[in-house]
């Protein structure tokens, strides 16, 4: 992927487009927004055209646009993931450091995956390109040691060296590694640009127009659901269940719709893990369930968007009798509390909570005894 190929973020490529012309590239970024909205992609056509050989530059919109040639010997490497001066830091390469043999990937970024792919590698000069370009995937899983011990590296960097940090949560960074980076903001794409993106992947309009939307501008969340419907895990008809079953939830039920989320969350995680055989089962698995927890989410964000009589198009569209229906239980206030109390449970997952606790607490705060009747 080049440059050119990235959309929905022009002020993003602007901002290096305008870096570049004035020969004045930062030495460390960090891409910031949410998961999927192409901080990654455009990381990697910066790289690719930062270590391109012969770079071009076209008229685009009246301005100049430097972009990656797509010919040279440095793209052809770079395109088979095999260039030597590029290096992508995850987390899951805990397992090739000499401390991690044999560990299980943990939430953190470890300090030894940090120590022994960047700091120990940035000195060395390239060996292919004029530049080397390190791009560090989920920097707000750096830990304060990671963190403290990227400081020199981000402050006095070799000069043919560039370091991009990819983040979707500012706050977990500390203002020193901040200080040291030009941060770049990536905004959510546009849903129908996404549902156009799922169509063109084959999936039925319905199906498209769910995940499209329920992706909140995550181009990238709204094609993995998709990867994932497409191989036949059946998440769309596990949402058509899921929100009949939240339209008649009794009390009774939630121990029992808890146990079905909880299976239905492993055998996603099961298919999830399939098609990215890079990540962590535990990530894997945390994905699944928050994926459950959005739907719910999702279902009582239409609520609220029904009764502020808002025209913007349901993300359950395809079940709008049964919002119609949950919305006779839930004002708009009530509704509010419920996506609260969704938002939350997404907090836990992330904190490794229990996770038949954060279903079961969930739906019985959803089940009717325990909210607030609307008065007549």
């Amino acid at each position: 992927m080049s440059l050119k190929d990235i959309f929905c973020q022009d002020r993003a490529i602007g901002i290096l487009q305008r870096a570049l012309a004035a020969e004045r590239p930062a030495h460390a970024y960090i891409f910031a927004g949410q998961d999927g909205v192409g901080k990654y992609a455009t990381s990697g056509a910066w790289a690719k055209l930062l270590l391109c050989q012969e770079p071009r530059t076209e008229p685009r919109d009246g301005h100049p646009f430097a972009d990656s040639c797509g010919t040279c010997a440095s793209c052809a490497l770079f395109e088979g993931d095999s260039h030597p001066d590029y290096v992508h830091i995850y987390k899951e390469l805990l397992e090739f450091t000499r401390e991690g043999k044999g560990r299980k990937t943990p939430v953190d970024l470890s300090i030894h995956v940090i120590r022994e792919f960047l700091i120990e590698k940035v000195s060395g000069r390239p060996t292919h390109s004029a530049r080397k370009v390190f791009v560090v995937s989920e920097a707000e899983k750096l830990n304060a040691s990671s963190q403290n011990a990227l400081l020199k590296v981000l402050e006095e960097p070799p000069p043919y060296c560039t370091i991009i940090l990819l983040c979707t949560r500012l706050e977990k960074l500390l203002p020193t590694t901040k200080s040291r980076c030009q941060i770049i903001r990536f905004g959510p794409v546009d849903d129908e640009r996404i549902v156009s993106r799922l169509a063109e992947m084959g999936l039925a309009p319905p199906q498209a127009r769910f995940f499209g939307r329920l992706a909140q501008g995550s181009l990238g969340l709204a094609c993995q659901w998709a990867r994932l419907e497409l191989e036949g895990a059946g998440l769309f008809e596990i949402k058509r269940k899921l929100v009949a079953s939240l339209v008649e939830l009794e009390l009774p039920e939630t121990l029992s719709l808890a146990d079905r989320l909880l299976e239905e969350a492993r055998q996603l995680a099961s298919g999830w893990t399939d098609l990215d055989k890079k990540v962590s089962k535990t990530d894997i698995s945390r994905r699944a369930q928050k994926t459950l927890i959005q739907i719910i989410i999702s279902v009582f964000h239409d609520v609220m968007t029904r009764a502020a009589l808002d025209p913007r198009p349901l993300i359950h569209a395809d079940q709008e009798p049964l919002i119609a229906k949950l919305g006779r239980r839930f004002d708009a206030e009530s509704a509010a509390g419920s996506v609260r109390d969704g938002c939350e449970a997404l907090r836990w997952i992330e904190a490794s909570v229990n996770d038949r606790l954060i279903f079961e607490r969930l739906l019985l705060r959803l089940a009717p005894s325990a909210i607030m009747k609307p008065q007549c």
